[in-house]
């Protein structure tokens, strides 16, 4: 809701603008044939450095356009300053060179677009400038932005008017363009090691690729209900079936799970699966991914985030499950990491809930995930997870309790997960058929039974490991964001009341 202040100031922009309305030849007070040839940045790069006296000997004309974002009125000369998509440039104005534009330009509000020609100086204290000739308001802004010096104070208005916040806030434009540059990154990264960029259905009959709930919509023209995808997996493993052997996709999948500051119901991945190689291929990929955007995009391995330092040029450490659990939980005996009884009694005595069903790897992974999971700061991988948790990830051969699975943490986040893929058919179907068990038993996240997934590995997947990233956790750790809000142009958020 609008303060009356504000509304005041509204009425007062609609007032101004019916007047430009009234005023143009042409009835339309919006503008579109203005064209810049120049942005403030390539204008700085280019300029910054030369002294006063070269703009005289060489007079460089140029066109800017941009929000007005300060505005400073002596009189018969004024200030303004100009926001384009590379950065700000100072312009200047006198009423002897535009006349009755001057004057106009005096009722102009901070937040309106305007469009400047004229030639670059530098002012007496070093500023690049350009000393306007032609003036136009291109755009009239109806809103008041808000307080230059504090910009949004509301966290929760920042999220909701995201639009506002690009404008007012330098901070949230560098992380958008560092996420681009990141993505980015991935693409040039996998493209060069002969991966194959694909798009997968994002509307599925059946949900799979993870072990989440889905969104359920319903297909009129078919006439049945298809889900929204957890995970582009099990279509990316169809693809390796038919022989691309190296592919990936950057997806956006969808788990009708809690908002938090680590999870929105829509987020970004990067998952691709790669034939012929396994999970410790995998670590030492997503090691090399780490240190490549650190190298490139950052600068150094040396990150700060969340008041803390992260060290990324030493080794990533490696820990099992099982060792984690002892690590944070001493007085668990390790002899009896698989009864479940005891597991049970675990849980019970540091209040972690479970399910009757629920057998020994499951509650394995509670203990980890409540107690030991939020304490690996630096970059870790935790590997060896149980079977029961991990139903397309190929079981260990040497114990069949385990698979060659992993997860990666850094500041006591999970930012990748990869795994051996399970490609016996056989074993495949039962591991879905004990899903289907969860699920008939409560287990709303449990996955579903495909069958034409079955049918696939029945033509035979050659050995492959895959592996997903999240993509917006990846964008926190290296901007030093603490909420996934932070780095999604439009969060998810309860409605407005």
């Amino acid at each position: 809701m609008n303060s009356p202040d504000e509304n005041k100031l509204i009425a007062e922009r609609r007032a101004k603008l019916a007047s430009l309305r009234a005023a143009a030849d042409d009835g339309g007070a919006f503008p579109n044939d203005f064209r810049r040839d120049a942005l403030a940045a390539d204008l700085l790069a280019a300029y910054g450095d030369k002294p006063a006296e070269w703009f005289t000997a060489e007079p460089t004309r140029v066109r800017v356009g941009g929000r007005m974002l300060a505005k400073r009125v002596m009189g018969k000369a004024s200030f303004a300053h100009l926001a384009d998509r590379s950065g700000r440039l100072q312009i200047f104005l006198q009423r002897e060179t535009l006349g009755e534009v001057y004057d106009a330009f005096k009722s102009w509000d901070i937040g309106d677009i305007l469009g400047a020609e004229g030639t670059l100086f530098k002012t007496r204290t070093g500023e690049l400038s350009v000393k306007v000739e032609q003036l136009r308001l291109l755009t009239k802004s109806l809103r008041p932005l808000p307080d230059k010096w504090h910009g949004i104070a509301d966290v929760d208005l920042r999220y909701r008017q995201r639009y506002v916040d690009l404008i007012v806030n330098d901070d949230s434009r560098a992380i958008f363009k560092t996420r681009t540059r990141i993505v980015r990154y991935l693409r040039d990264f996998l493209d060069a090691m002969d991966f194959l960029e694909v798009e997968t259905p994002m509307m599925q009959p059946i949900p799979g690729g993870a072990v989440a709930r889905p969104f359920r919509t319903h297909h009129n023209a078919l006439d049945m209900d298809m889900f929204l995808r957890i995970a582009p997996e099990l279509y990316l493993k169809r693809l390796i079936v038919g022989g691309l052997e190296r592919v990936y996709e950057i997806n956006r999948s969808f788990r009708n799970e809690g908002l938090s500051t680590r999870h929105n119901p829509e987020f970004t991945m990067l998952e691709l699966y790669w034939a012929y190689a396994d999970y410790q291929d995998l670590m030492d990929l997503v090691e090399r991914v780490m240190h490549g955007i650190a190298d490139t995009i950052i600068g150094t391995r040396q990150i700060a985030h969340a008041d803390r330092s992260y060290d990324l040029s030493q080794p990533f450490r490696r820990v099992t499950v099982a060792a984690a659990i002892q690590a944070s939980n001493p007085d668990i005996d390790a002899q009896q990491l698989r009864d479940v009884p005891y597991l049970r009694a675990v849980c019970d005595r540091l209040g972690i809930p479970y399910k009757p069903g629920d057998g020994a790897g499951k509650l394995q992974i509670e203990i980890f995930e409540k107690t030991a999971e939020h304490g690996f700061l630096d970059p870790t991988f935790v590997y060896a997870y149980p079977a029961e948790v991990s139903p397309l990830s190929r079981a260990n051969d040497d114990d069949p309790f385990l698979t060659d699975r992993f997860e990666f943490f850094i500041g006591g986040r999970e930012l990748a997960n990869g795994f051996s893929e399970l490609n016996d058919p056989e074993d495949q179907a039962a591991r879905f058929r004990a899903q289907v068990a969860r699920k008939e038993g409560g287990d709303e996240e449990a996955m579903l039974y495909d069958a034409d997934y079955i049918r696939a590995l029945e033509y035979g997947m050659p050995p492959t490991a895959g592996l997903g990233i999240g993509v917006d956790r990846l964008v926190m750790f290296f901007t030093g964001a603490t909420s996934i809000r932070d780095v999604l142009l439009f969060p998810h958020l309860r409605p407005e009341t």
